[in-house]
């Protein structure tokens, strides 16, 4: 398997996007001036993390990079002390993030972390509903102060309490002080964001690693499916939006809730028809926390939520009106994923020889399901209900700095670092201070306009899957499971990256992330704002997928993603609905086309494109 060398990828620039690494932390970058880092780079395995960004970040949003760069770390690696990893590893080539994981390579120092990760992860193990109800509190707390954090105005003068109150503090002092206490909720947000997270995917890749020394041919999908069936709470919007569509046709209201894609249209009809204050009323309930769902993966700016794209809710509750007046159920089939999960179970429970094998067969599985559901919940809490709220405050910081000629558009603030919003703020308030005009009307305008320009240069890149030197076997669990990167689906990449026309393509391989087969015309969507396009027994190819593309799994047969393992946002909800999964291909969204026939197998991860 050969991969390109990162020097030489980052070596060709894009023209026109000479002085592109200005935009994001000098960490970042690789290197050629430090002969040691660049032996490093060069002798490490990167890959694309596709799984969080099909799209180049934009400079501030590198900061939820940044902060799970640092979280994750830090668990792994001083915090619970995990025996066979310590954290991951982060560059950025042309606005994509490639990330590396960073084993514990010696043998006794990978034994000498063993009892420290029992005493500490054990402890999570042991007490994990207390202290995820704890969790829970930390982070709903953390919500409320962020909702509640007032981004302050300057104003041609301060109020006469200023001084009748001696408050001793400007306007432009409180803006400075809670810039940095937003982004310092953003930092903490996701310092609780890993203090499960990592522990959850270890107990399920314990099990995993169990299971499969028993059963060496065991198919990890099998593993997979010992555990669904569990309910989360990152299903809740999607159910809103099937209790609101029951609703409405309960209330008559169904013609009036199709009437229009704009909800604009809809409020405004629904305020007019008898009982629809009833159905807004509801809707109302379901709207907080529900809708603060993001529209993506909540880690884009541009991921607005339900709240913030109503015609995307109306769209969801407009096809399950069109199923439930069809007779078709759109309830997920719980009962038959469980009633599938208990035989599998009870099966491979069964050829267990050994009690003390059987026992802790019980032990790790009763515990990987205790561990589950925050794998999926923490997602609401952190990627979409904190995050949805996070954006929009940045762009109230990002109003003042338009009303003061810093930036030409709010939405223009995306393109600055948050170092340099600091900056720009600390010029921005002196100068409202001193009555002078800021230096900044000149400089961050010209820079954007730049920046906008290598930002779609980049955006029409091809980033590689993958970057540096393959690891002779890939052993990272969280690798496997999460990413899907093993030494196979290098293989594949490798295979597929040496072909010059990628229409003479007929087969992919990716991961066996949900069995069945079924056939079925191909639907590619990048974004979930292509997802309404979907039509009824297609197949899903997609980058990724994110929560808010639930209505889409109501009229799919199966899906295919470039990124993304077993415990992948696709994979989980495909076997929770039934269908086909095949993840980590790669290159699916780059060879496959809207309207293809495609052949999906599940079961063994191969996608025949029949044309």
């Amino acid at each position: 398997m050969k991969f390109p060398n990162p020097h030489d990828v980052k070596a060709k620039t894009i023209p026109g996007t000479e002085g592109w690494e200005r935009m994001y932390p000098y960490q970042y970058q690789f290197v050629t001036d430090d002969p040691v880092r660049n032996q490093y780079e060069k002798d490490t395995f990167w890959f694309n993390d596709g799984l969080h960004y099909p799209e180049p970040l934009y400079p501030f949003d590198t900061i939820w990079d940044e902060a799970w760069y640092l979280a994750l770390s830090q668990y792994n690696n001083r915090i619970f002390m995990l025996p066979p990893v310590r954290g991951v590893d982060h560059r950025i080539i042309n606005g994509y993030v490639y990330i590396s994981p960073v084993p514990v390579k010696d043998p006794n120092e990978v034994g000498s972390r063993v009892p420290h990760f029992m005493e500490r992860g054990g402890h999570y193990f042991k007490n994990w509903d207390a202290l995820e109800a704890k969790w829970k509190v930390k982070l709903e707390a953390t919500i409320r102060e962020l909702e509640a954090l007032k981004i302050p105005t300057l104003p041609e003068m301060e109020a006469l309490s200023v001084v009748t109150d001696a408050v001793g503090e400007s306007q432009g002092y409180h803006l400075l002080k809670n810039y940095d206490d937003l982004i310092n909720l953003g930092l903490k947000c996701w310092q609780y964001h890993f203090e499960f997270l990592n522990l959850g995917y270890a107990a399920y890749v314990f099990f995993l690693d169990f299971v499969q020394k028993l059963f060496p041919s065991m198919p990890t999908q099998r593993v997979t499916q010992m555990i669904s069936g569990i309910d989360v709470i990152m299903y809740r919007p999607d159910e809103e939006l099937k209790r609101l569509a029951n609703l409405a046709i309960e209330l008559g209201l169904d013609p009036v809730l199709t009437s229009s894609p704009e909800w604009p249209v809809v409020e405004v009809a629904l305020h007019k028809a008898a009982r629809g204050g009833e159905w807004l009323a509801a809707l109302g309930k379901a709207r907080e926390p529900w809708f603060n769902v993001s529209t993506g993966t909540g880690w884009f700016h541009h991921d607005r939520s339900w709240n913030d794209q109503m015609n995307i809710p109306l769209s969801g509750i407009a096809t399950y009106i069109g199923k439930l007046k069809q007779g078709v159920s759109i309830e997920r089939p719980t009962a038959k994923v469980r009633a599938e999960r208990d035989r599998i179970t009870a099966e491979y429970r069964g050829l267990i020889e050994k009690e003390e094998d059987r026992k802790q067969f019980d032990e790790l599985l009763s515990c990987s399901k205790t561990v589950f559901p925050y794998i999926e919940n923490h997602l609401f809490y952190v990627e979409h209900w904190f995050h949805s709220v996070f954006w929009n405050k940045m762009r109230e910081v990002a109003a003042i700095m338009k009303e003061h000629g810093m930036i030409e558009d709010i939405e223009d603030i995306w393109l600055l670092r948050r170092d340099e919003i600091k900056q720009a703020l600390w010029d921005l308030v002196t100068a409202w201070a001193t009555g002078v005009t800021p230096r900044g009307t000149k400089v961050w305008p010209k820079e954007i306009r730049w920046r906008k320009g290598v930002m779609q240069k980049f955006q029409e890149w091809s980033a590689p899957p993958a970057i540096g030197t393959a690891p002779a076997v890939i052993q990272d669990p969280f690798t496997i499971v999460l990413w899907g990167i093993t030494n196979k689906s290098l293989a594949d990449w490798s295979n597929v990256q040496e072909v010059k026309d990628p229409s003479s393509i007929s087969e992919l391989k990716g991961f066996a992330a949900s069995p069945g087969i079924v056939e079925g015309r191909a639907r590619v969507c990048k974004t979930v704002a292509e997802v309404s396009q979907v039509l009824e027994g297609e197949i899903l190819v997609a980058p990724t997928t994110s929560p808010s593309w639930a209505p889409a799994f109501a009229k799919i047969r199966a899906c295919v993603t470039d990124v993304g393992g077993v415990m992948s946002h696709a994979a989980i909800v495909c076997r929770e609905y039934g269908m086909p999964a095949v993840v980590g291909t790669g290159y699916a969204t780059k060879t496959i086309k809207s309207g293809m026939m495609l052949r999906v197998d599940g079961s063994s991860g191969v996608i025949s494109i029949v044309r």
